[in-house]
């Protein structure tokens, strides 16, 4: 089972959908669901994706065959592809992760729309949970 926030689907189907025609792929990280305000009936040690680097459409030397070059791999734990004109499914270009959010449009939370694959391209049993990380400053 792959646990993502509802918070971060919002952002990601944001993105996608700002991005059209035009695709976005950006690295997302996970957080212990004992960290989460929200997440009370899964396990403390489940991870969760709760969090997005910024893709930078302006750099191409950054993304190099759907990696981004600018944040350390370690860092994240899944990619986010939005494909605007394709389906909904894991491509050559996508397979760089443990796990692939991969939306298409209509840019919605649906079975049809967004999905979780690993890295071979098999969808994953996804659950959307109504969690969020805990506040952070700039100065943490």
């Amino acid at each position: 089972m792959v646990y993502v926030t509802r918070g971060l689907v919002d952002v990601l189907l944001d993105l996608a959908s700002d991005a059209d025609p035009d695709d976005v792929t950006t690295g997302v990280s996970v957080t212990p669901a004992s960290d989460l305000e929200g997440a009370d009936g899964l396990p403390p040690e489940t991870p969760v994706f709760t969090d997005f680097f910024l893709p930078d459409p302006g750099n191409p030397v950054n993304a190099v065959f759907g990696v981004d070059l600018s944040t350390p791999a370690r860092q994240t734990q899944g990619r986010f592809v939005s494909h605007p004109v394709g389906e909904l499914e894991v491509t050559r270009r996508d397979d760089l992760a443990q796990v692939i959010f991969v939306a298409v449009p209509p840019w919605g939370v649906d079975e049809q729309s967004f999905g979780a694959f690993d890295r071979s391209g098999t969808r994953q049993p996804l659950e959307i949970v109504n969690a969020s990380p805990p506040g952070q400053s700039l100065t943490d």
